[in-house]
Parts: C-alpha cells; structure tokens; sequence
C-alpha cells in the first residue's frame, strides 16, 4: 500500500502546487515510485508545472467511469522514470460539487494505487472535499507564507481539518454520528465535550484521534524579517486544536521559482543550485525520513 503525503493550504496563491510538484520530484529522484496527484479539484493545474498542457486523461474520466482505475490516468512525466501524474478535473460545477459517493471512491481508489508514495496536491480552502482528501493521508503538510492572513487562514484550516477528523472517528458509531451530525461546531473541545457527554468512550475516542493528528508546515517566500512566530502558531494549536505542528522548513522567497514555473520545469530540476531549491531538497530528506520512520514503527 503505498504512503499518502496530503500537501494543503488555507489560502490559494501560497505556492502550494510548486512545493507539491517539487517534492514529488525529490521523492522520485531518491528511488522512490512516486504519484502526484492533482486534487485542487475543479481548479487543477499541476500537470501545466511540467508542460503537460492537454493531458488525454484527467480525473474527471476516472470520475466520470470513463477508466475503471487511477492507474489507466496516472501518466509518466519525462522529467523522471519513477514520476507520474493524475492530472486534476476540469473547472466545472460537476466535477467541483462531487457527490460523496464520488469521493469514497475516489479515496478508496487512492489507497489501492500500485506505487510508493503518493503527493496529493490538495485545493486549497476548507470545504468537505479539501479537509477529507487533506485527512486521508498518512502525512499531512500544510504550505503557508508569512504574510498574516495566510497565518490566519492555516489556523482557520488545521482547526477544521481537526474537528473533521475528530467528527470522521465516530462515524461507525451510530449514536454517536446522529448527535454530532447536525452540529456546527467552532472549536474542537465544543466536539469534545458532547462526545463526551454522548458516550462515555466518546471523549476518550475523539482525543485518541487528535493525538494522531500531527501536521507538519512548510513556509515558503521567507524573506528578511518576514517570518511566522512557529512557536506561538504551534501553543495557539496544541492549546485550542489538540493537535501538534511541526515545521518541515522554510522556502526563500527566490526569483528561481518564478522562472521554473515559467520553463514548464520544477525548480529543482530547471536550478538545482538555486536557493529555493537547496531548501526544497531539504524540507524533502526531513519528509524522507518522517515516511521511513513512520512505515518502520508500522512494521
């Protein structure tokens, strides 16, 4: 079964599909079989960071039962032998608004997929599809910059993706499920508390959950003074999420990215020496060895 690293933003335009179609590449150069899958769905654009610009399949056929498989749509990149893609969907409203059927499918699909690991590029916000895509993975990565709405918006999603992920945990419990349901909940102790109050395993349950809950943030366009107080950022989760943030590293803002994206090619690749790219091989290593630890502990 192969390993799933969700990459994931709160907010668009932070450079999250670049630090996704570089890390794959990385991973793939290291012998890895590699997947990048481009969930940003009805927004997909991962395949144009490699000059694929009109795959023949996209995930809309996979989802649409033109192909049985996400095999028949993972299609190689040039760039390396062990890369393939799952270009995303088109921008429609059909494909935007899946049903949830559509969406078990898909993820089920996912973890039936004949490769190493997987780099689902996420869509960024926080509706259902970006939290549950975010969730089904085995490493969760967020990508922020430091500008303060971003911060913001990061908080905003790790919040929710951990009442998600809390609220997911009690599905197979019918009593449970029924009076969660119809809750919108703010916080994750308010979800705490009437699982508790539900089911006297319930609360025991959802913090179980959460202590699993280990998403890792990559900062990308650091420059000068222009940093996120990480510390401050991981109190603020642990004391009101329950979950923990660990930093994965930080990207220099560097005009090398700019010019990648514009060669068709990921920086890593196009300007090896660059310093956008040095840090990028980096925060890859530290991903490496998170993935390695991970499937030792499970072995």
């Amino acid at each position: 079964m192969a390993t799933i690293v969700s990459i994931a933003s709160g907010k668009g335009g932070v450079g999250k599909s670049v630090v996704s179609a570089n890390l794959a590449l990385l991973l793939a150069k290291h012998g890895h079989r590699v997947v990048l899958a481009d969930l940003d769905v009805g927004g997909a654009d991962s395949h144009i960071l490699f000059g694929l610009l009109n795959p023949p399949l996209t995930l809309t056929d996979f989802l649409n039962r033109r192909v049985a498989t996400l095999s028949e749509i993972a299609q190689p990149l040039s760039v390396h032998k062990n890369l393939r893609i799952i270009p995303g969907t088109g921008d429609t409203l059909a494909t935007a608004n899946m049903p949830y059927s559509k969406k078990k499918r898909l993820i089920k699909n996912f973890q039936e997929l004949d490769t190493d690991v997987i780099v689902a590029d996420i869509g960024a916000g926080t509706s259902y599809h970006a939290l549950d895509f975010f969730l089904m993975a085995d490493h969760h990565v967020a990508v922020a910059t430091p500008d303060p709405t971003s911060v913001l918006d990061l908080y905003r999603f790790i919040k929710l993706a951990a009442i998600r992920r809390v609220l997911s945990s009690f599905l197979a419990r019918d009593a449970m499920a029924e009076a969660l349901s119809d809750r919108d909940f703010s916080s994750v102790e308010e979800v705490l508390d009437v699982a508790g109050k539900t089911d006297e395993a319930g609360r025991v349950i959802a913090e179980t959950s959460l202590r699993t809950f280990q998403p890792a943030l990559i900062l990308n366009r650091v420059a000068g003074r222009s940093r996120v107080n990480v510390l401050q950022l991981r109190k603020l989760l642990k004391e009101y999420v329950g979950g923990d943030l660990t930093l994965l590293g930080e990207i220099p803002d560097d005009p090398a990215m700019e010019r990648a994206v514009r060669s068709y090619l990921p920086v890593t690749e196009l300007e090896p020496a660059a310093p956008a790219a040095v840090a990028l091989g980096r925060i890859a290593d530290t991903l490496r060895q998170r993935i390695q630890d991970a499937s030792a502990k499970a072995a």
